[in-house]
C-alpha cells in the first residue's frame, strides 16, 4: 500500500499542485472581490513567459515532425485527414449548441454596457486574408497575433527540410535539438503553473464572478450547461471511435493538467505545452501530436464554435428577430467555422470573429458588439477547455485513422 501511494504522489503531484493553486486562487477571489487584482501581476508573470516560450516551440516541433517525416505522400494523407476531423467536430459542437438554444429558448432584454473596444484593422476581405496568412517581414513572425503565417512557415521550413535530402540533414537535426530544449524549456515555466494560474483564477472569480449572476445569467448556463454535455458525451464518443475502451481510458487519465491550464489561462496557445505532454503521454505518434496539436490551437476551436452560436442567438433576442429560418441556421454554421479558425488563440482575442458575424447579419456594431464582446469574456474558459482538450482528442482520432494507433 505504501508503494502504491509513493507512486501516487509521484504521478499526480504536479496536478495535485495545480488544483491547489486554483482552488487557493478561487477562494480568494470569492472572499475578497476585486481586491485580488493586487496578485494579478503573478499570473501575469506566468502567462508572459508562457508566451515567449511558444513561438519557438511552434516553430521547432512543426518543422521538425514534418521534417523527419519518411515520405510526402503520409504528409499529404495526415493533413487531409486531420482537416475532415477538425472540420466534422467543429460542426457537430455548432449543432448541440443549435439544439440547445432550442430546447431552452432565449428570449429577454440583455442590457447594452460600455466595454472597451479594441482596434480594429479594417481593410478589404482580400488584404485581410493575405494579414491572416502572411506578414511583410520576418521579424513580425515572432508575435502571437501571426500565429497562423509562423505555422505555415513552419509548415514550408519543414517541407523544405525534408525535400533538401542529405544536404538538409544537418539541419533536421538542428529542428530535432531545437524541438527537445524547447520542451526542457516549458517544463522549467511550468513548475510556476500553481502560482500563476492560481493568481488568474483569483481574478478571474473576483472581477467577473458577479457579473454571471446578472442579465447574461441564462444565456451563461445554456452555453456552460451546453459545453459540459458535450465535454463528457461526445469527448467520450470521440475517444470511444479513436480505439474503444482503452482510448477512452487514456484519454480521460491524461487530458487533466490540459483542462486545468486552459480554464486558468484562457489561452488555447499557452496550452499547447500541456496538451504536447499529455499527447507524449497518451502514445500518440509524435510526429502526429506534433502537427494537430500546434495547428488545432489557432485552427480548430469547438468551443468557440458553440459561443459563436451563443452570441448570434442572444443578438438575435436583442434585436427581435427570428433564429430559427433554415437560412438563418445554415449561414450560422458557416459563419461558426469561420470565426472558429479566424479567432486568435490568446485570451479573448474573438473580437474579429464577433465583428465578422454581426457584419455578416447586418445588425448595428455599436450596439451589438459590447454585448458580444461580454459574453465572449465570461464563457471563455469553458470555451478555451472545449477548445484545447478537443485538439487533444482530435489527434486521438487522426492517430487512429492516420497510423491505425492502438492503445
Amino acid at each position: 500500500m505504501e508503494v502504491k501511494k509513493i507512486n501516487f504522489l509521484q504521478s499526480y503531484s504536479s496536478i495535485l499542485l495545480l488544483l491547489g493553486g486554483i482552488t487557493l486562487g478561487s477562494i480568494l477571489g470569492l472572499v475578497f472581490g476585486k481586491e485580488v487584482e493586487v496578485i494579478k501581476p503573478l499570473g501575469d508573470i506566468f502567462l508572459n513567459l508562457l508566451f515567449t516560450a511558444i513561438i519557438p516551440l511552434i516553430f521547432f516541433t512543426i518543422a521538425s515532425s514534418i521534417a523527419n517525416l519518411e515520405k510526402t505522400e503520409r504528409l499529404g494523407k495526415l493533413f487531409v485527414i486531420m482537416v475532415v476531423v477538425f472540420l466534422a467536430t467543429i460542426l457537430i459542437s455548432a449543432i448541440v449548441m443549435i439544439t440547445a438554444v432550442y430546447l431552452f429558448p432565449i428570449h429577454q432584454n440583455i442590457i447594452v454596457a460600455k466595454v472597451p473596444i479594441e482596434n480594429i484593422q479594417s481593410g478589404s476581405i482580400g488584404q485581410q486574408i493575405a494579414q491572416l496568412l502572411t506578414v511583410n517581414d520576418f521579424f513580425e513572425l515572432l508575435s502571437r497575433k501571426s500565429m497562423l503565417a509562423l505555422i505555415i512557415f513552419s509548415f514550408m521550413i519543414g517541407f523544405a527540410s525534408l525535400q533538401s535530402g542529405e544536404k538538409g540533414s544537418s539541419f533536421r537535426i538542428f529542428l530535432d535539438s531545437g524541438n527537445e530544449v524547447m520542451k526542457q524549456l516549458l517544463n522549467i515555466i511550468m513548475k510556476m503553473a500553481p502560482i500563476g494560474l492560481g493568481a488568474y483564477f483569483a481574478y478571474q472569480v473576483g472581477v467577473f464572478g458577479p457579473q454571471l449572476f446578472g442579465v447574461y445569467a441564462k444565456p451563461l448556463g445554456i452555453y456552460y450547461g451546453a459545453c459540459t454535455f458535450y465535454f463528457f458525451v461526445f469527448f467520450s464518443i470521440y475517444a470511444l471511435i479513436a480505439g474503444g475502451k482503452r482510448a477512452f481510458k487514456v484519454f480521460w487519465s491524461n487530458n487533466i493538467t490540459p483542462a486545468l491550464t486552459a480554464v486558468g489561462t484562457c489561452s488555447s496557445i499557452a496550452t499547447i505545452p500541456a496538451n504536447l505532454e499529455a499527447a507524449e503521454k497518451m502514445n500518440i505518434p509524435s510526429h502526429v501530436r506534433n502537427l494537430v496539436i500546434p495547428l488545432g490551437a489557432p485552427l480548430h476551436k469547438d468551443g468557440s464554435s458553440m459561443s459563436s452560436i451563443l452570441k448570434i442567438t442572444v443578438l438575435f433576442a436583442m434585436f427581435g428577430k427570428d433564429f430559427t429560418e433554415p437560412s438563418t441556421i445554415l449561414l450560422a454554421l458557416g459563419v461558426t467555422v469561420i470565426v472558429s479558425i479566424v479567432e486568435g488563440g490568446i485570451p479573448n482575442g474573438g473580437y474579429i470573429g464577433e465583428v465578422l458575424a454581426i457584419t455578416v447579419y447586418g445588425l448595428p456594431m455599436e450596439q451589438a458588439l459590447p454585448v458580444a464582446m461580454i459574453l465572449g469574456t465570461l464563457v471563455d474558459p469553458i470555451a478555451t477547455l472545449l477548445n484545447v482538450n478537443g485538439d487533444l482528442i482530435c489527434s486521438m482520432v487522426v492517430s487512429r485513422f492516420s497510423e491505425k494507433t492502438k492503445w
